[in-house]
Formats: structure tokens, C-alpha cells, sequence
């Protein structure tokens, strides 16, 4: 057995509560090195002797096995030990000290601990989120309403001559004449990126974080759209940027104004005074952007004010949560204290961070409830659109990157292909539609949160910033209908089958280009397959399959060990009897 590979610690996402009566143990070993893994639990204090269990196998990557098992004990006191049995029948015990051959003489005090599950310890998984589908509006570009105070410079709707300052006029009352377009589609939350008074197109440096812009509409308007939505069944979340205002922001200018005598010196981090927005003397988002000056997220003043607009907009319209723009750069202790107090006036507000990496540390259940999942989307990329990488690789990153959270945390992350931040996903394929119709529905069948941005739906198609962000198709004769009527034959299966939100993810077969893969909750089954290759591919599975086809509307059986065809580029849901 390859003990290096072994890992454990009595904490997140290794040790966990699942709920008040239940504790989540989880251990990782290296792949295929073991025959048995048993977890031997009691009370911490009892003298009764342990109880055995054995823990499944629930995740696989390209170096790694991960096994778990849940356990409870009356008093919600654990202590607990493992026993890894390898391939040549050897046991070995693991505790808090290390391995122990089966042989040796067990010392009770170097079990493994998790002293007790307190209530506030319990992570309230979000099943409003799980069972969510996203539709992102870039509100510029999205439609065109009636808005008395469209700006004076437009563009005219549809021109592909975009610069970065571009100004199309789409507003909250265009989304509001399009919600039955948006409800046709199924998603049931729409995450708005920013609509506060800023003098850019995309709004991420923020004037006043008080006032919606007079382009997109006002508070009025704002209201209107929330309840049109929430009447639809659709939730609706806002874009806050926290990590940087606008360098018209009112604090920013009265430094500018008053220096050093300023009150609001502290708000920011700057270097010397006066500012000097040339040789820039305070720090700004990214490099050098000094529109965009960085807070000063450690002043008292700063995070108040901060949580403060958190609340009101909850408060004030009725918005059903935040994405909270460069969250990686804003400390853990303020994402404490604003999930705290969001929290504490919605309970089922949704709080999701922009991270484009592994986003572990701010996904222990006290700070998001999860992510814009960059590691699912640069995967699908690599793997459907470039392929680069081959069916047990593209598994093998998803594996990894699940294992980083708890379970609840795996079904609530954003599962984005692109976004206003990446060229459209259909560019990355190089406009082969195939290829990312299989991206969609490994997406929509995979755990987590299926994502759509804005126009991905119709085949818009977009390179990099700003040509990622086009204005909407409305016309019916350029949309692409085929595609369009996928991603609404999905939604559908996705909140038919609850096995598609909360199944086990299990993969069945994987080579180059083929990928098969269950999702199993109680009785139901369903069976993804999907053949990435440009040619007809044949295999065979070493079990019956009796099902539907969800897809084509058919019975679909096959024997145990005999072939199944999988013409190319194609794509298979099947519901198991």
C-alpha cells in the first residue's frame, strides 16, 4: 500500500456535519490500492466498543481514491479510527499518529476526534440554489426597453463594431418585456452583473452602490423587474463589486479633494498623498487600473457601509442574493460578517463568489454557499471544444476539484462554459456546434449548477472582451433553433429527474473519446453517454442495460457485453427501469 498517498484530517472537507445527527467522514488513499476500507467509530467517551463500517468508494482521479462513510452516535461525540485492507490482504490501521499494522496494541487516545456537532456547526445546504438554473444578463446588450433616460451616445442595436465603450441601451425594463422569453427557457435565476450608477458599460466601478443607473432604469423599475420574477417562479440576484469602487465614488473623491485631511483616507490603501492618478500612489484592481481604486476592506467604516448595501437591496426591492465580483481579493473575516448579517434577513439568500481557481477557502459553509466554477469550465474546454485531454483526464480534474468540498457545497457551485469574462464557448469549439452541444448536456447532467450565459442558448457567438458580449439575437430566423430546443429539453429533464441535482456521479466507462457516466438517487437511475469522437464508436458494458432513451423518445436495451453503437458526436440519456 502507497502510505504517502494516505490522507486524513479531523476537519473540512475530511471530517464534517452532514446534518445535526450526522458526521461525514472522508479519506483519501491512492487510486485502486485497496481491497476494503472500514471505519471503526463510538461515542468519545463510551466504553461500549466500536462500531464497524464499511466506507464506499465515491470518487476517483488520476492519482487518488476517495472513500466515505456516515456515521452517528448518540451524543454526537466521535472518535474514530480507520482499518485499509490492500491488495494482498494486509490491514493496516490509521489514526492520529499514523499506520499501525492490525497486530498492534490499541491505545485509545490516539483515535482520531471530532469532540461534537454543535448546531451552528451544521452547514444549511441551499436546495433552492441546488435546484437552480442560471441565466447571466449582461443588461446593456440583453434588450432594449422604454427608458426615459437613454443615453445621448448609442450604438446602434446589433453592430459588431464593439469597443470597450460601447453603449447599446438594453435595460431592466427590456429584461422585463422579455421574462416570458426568459420563463419559455425554464432557468429559474437570473444573475443581473452590475446595475449601480457607473460611467462604464459593464458597471464594475461603481459611482453610487444606492442608485441604479439612469441607462438601465431606477429603483422603481428595479422593483417592478423582482416582483415580474418572482411571480414567474424566478429568483433574482445582483453583482457587487466590494474588493473596488468607481474613482468617482464619493469617498474616493473627497481624498482627491481633501488628501490627507480627508476622513475617508482610511477607506482606501494608499500610498502617499496627495493622489496622483498618473504615477499612481494607491493600490487598484488588477494592474494599474486607476478607475478602479482598491478598499481598504479592514476599516471599521468600510465594511459597514459595504454590509449595509448587502441589506438594503434585500431589503428595499427583494433581490434573492449576491455575486460578489473579485472575491478572492476581499478578506474571509468580512465574507464572515456579511454572511452573518445577509443571512440573518434571508436565510435562503444566495451568496456566490467570483473565483477563477480553486476556491476551497472560502467554501467551509461560514463565508459562500459556492462559487463561478472556472476549474468546470476550463475543463470542458480542454476536453469537448480543444482536446486536449482525454476522457479519464477531464474526469479525473472534475474529481479533484469535487473532493475540495463538502457535498452540498459540489452541488451548488456554478457550472459556467463562459461568461462576460471568456470568449464564448462556441468560439472555443471553433463554431462546431456537436461539440458543444455534448459540453451542454455533460452540464446539464453533471453535479452542480448549469449555467447559461445570455445568447449561449441562440449560438451567439463571441471571441474575447468586448466581442464576448454582443447584443441578443431577437430575430428568429438568425437564432439557432436546434440548439435552442436542446437547452430547453434539458432544463426539463433536469427538474423531472432529481437524480440529474442530487445523484451520485458515477463513471461507467471512459477511453479517449467516449464517456458514460450514472447519476443514481433511490430507485432512479439515469445512464449520460456521450462519444466525442468525429467517428462511429463501438463498446461494450459488462452489465444490461434496460431503459429510454430521454432524448430520442425510445426503448433502449442492450445485453450485457454486447455492442452499442455510438454514432459520431453523439449523445445518449437514458432512463434505467
Amino acid at each position: 500500500m502507497n502510505k504517502l498517498a494516505v490522507y486524513h484530517i479531523s476537519d473540512i472537507p475530511y471530517a464534517y456535519a452532514k446534518n445535526v445527527n450526522t458526521l461525514t467522514i472522508r479519506i483519501r488513499t491512492a487510486k485502486n490500492d485497496l481491497n476494503n476500507c472500514y471505519i471503526y467509530y463510538k461515542d468519545r467517551f463510551g466504553d461500549e466498543s466500536f462500531i464497524k463500517k464499511e466506507m464506499y468508494l465515491i470518487s476517483e482521479g488520476e492519482l487518488y481514491s476517495y472513500y466515505e462513510a456516515d456515521l452517528s452516535v448518540a451524543k454526537n461525540r466521535y472518535k474514530y479510527i480507520f482499518e485499509l485492507i490492500d491488495k494482498n490482504n494486509v490491514s493496516y490501521i490509521l489514526d492520529e499518529r499514523g499506520f499501525r499494522k492490525s497486530t498492534y496494541e490499541y491505545i485509545d487516545a490516539n483515535s482520531f476526534h471530532f469532540p461534537y456537532i454543535s448546531a451552528d456547526d451544521v452547514y444549511n445546504e441551499n436546495k433552492i440554489l441546488q435546484e437552480a438554473i442560471v441565466y447571466q444578463i449582461f443588461p446593456d446588450r440583453f434588450f432594449k426597453g422604454f427608458n426615459k433616460s437613454n443615453p445621448k451616445t448609442i450604438s446602434e442595436w446589433g453592430d459588431e463594431n464593439i469597443t470597450f465603450k460601447s453603449i447599446f441601451g438594453g435595460n431592466l425594463q427590456g429584461i422585463i418585456d422579455k421574462l416570458d422569453y426568459i420563463e419559455s427557457l425554464g432557468v429559474n435565476l437570473i444573475y443581473l452583473t452590475p446595475v449601480f450608477k457607473s460611467t462604464s458599460n459593464h458597471k464594475y466601478n461603481t459611482c453610487d452602490y444606492y442608485k441604479i443607473d439612469e441607462i438601465f432604469g431606477d429603483k422603481e423599475t428595479a422593483k417592478s423587474l423582482i416582483d415580474k420574477c418572482h411571480k414567474k417562479g424566478i429568483r433574482v440576484i445582483f453583482d457587487a463589486v466590494f474588493n473596488h469602487s468607481g474613482d468617482d465614488f464619493f469617498a474616493f473623491q473627497d481624498i482627491i479633494k481633501n488628501g490627507e485631511k480627508s476622513k475617508y483616507k482610511d477607506w482606501y490603501l494608499i500610498d502617499s498623498f496627495p493622489i496622483n492618478q498618473e504615477a499612481l500612489n494607491y493600490y487598484t484592481f488588477a494592474n494599474n487600473i486607476s478607475k478602479m481604486p482598491k478598499l481598504n476592506i479592514l476599516n471599521e467604516e468600510v465594511r459597514n457601509y459595504l454590509i449595509n448595501v448587502g441589506k438594503y437591496w434585500i431589503n428595499e426591492i427583494g433581490i434573492d442574493g449576491w455575486r460578489l465580483d473579485v472575491s478572492d481579493e476581499v478578506s474571509h473575516s468580512f465574507w464572515k460578517d456579511f454572511r452573518k448579517e445577509i443571512k440573518s434577513i434571508n436565510k435562503d439568500a444566495i451568496i456566490i463568489g467570483e473565483i477563477f481557481h480553486n476556491g476551497f477557502a472560502f467554501l467551509k459553509g461560514d463565508e459562500f454557499d459556492g462559487i463561478m466554477n472556472y476549474t468546470f469550465k476550463n475543463a470542458c474546454v480542454d476536453f469537448f471544444a480543444k482536446r486536449i485531454i482525454n476522457a479519464k483526464e477531464f474526469l479525473s480534474i472534475l474529481s479533484e476539484s469535487r473532493m475540495l468540498y463538502m457535498n452540498s457545497i459540489s452541488n451548488q457551485m456554478w457550472n459556467l462554459l463562459g461568461s462576460h469574462d471568456t470568449k464564448r464557448f462556441i468560439n472555443e469549439c471553433n463554431l462546431n456546434f456537436l461539440s458543444m452541444k455534448l459540453a451542454i448536456v455533460f452540464q446539464f447532467s453533471y453535479i452542480g449548477v448549469p449555467y447559461i450565459y445570455y445568447g449561449d442558448e441562440i449560438g451567439l457567438t463571441g471571441e474575447d472582451d468586448p466581442f464576448n458580449r454582443k447584443c441578443m439575437i431577437w430575430d428568429d430566423s438568425k437564432q439557432n433553433k436546434d440548439l435552442l430546443d436542446l437547452y430547453k429539453s434539458l432544463i426539463k429533464l433536469r427538474k423531472e429527474y432529481k437524480s440529474l441535482v442530487y445523484g451520485a456521479f458515477t463513471p461507467i466507462y471512459y477511453e479517449d473519446n467516449l464517456l458514460i457516466f450514472k447519476r443514481d438517487l433511490c430507485d432512479e437511475s439515469i445512464l449520460i453517454c456521450l462519444n466525442r469522437n468525429e467517428q462511429k464508436i463501438y463498446t461494450k458494458l459488462n452489465f444490461n442495460i434496460n431503459g429510454f432513451d430521454l432524448i430520442n423518445n425510445s426503448s433502449f436495451n442492450v445485453s450485457k457485453l454486447e455492442n452499442i453503437n455510438f454514432n459520431p458526436m453523439e449523445y445518449k440519456i437514458i432512463k434505467l427501469k
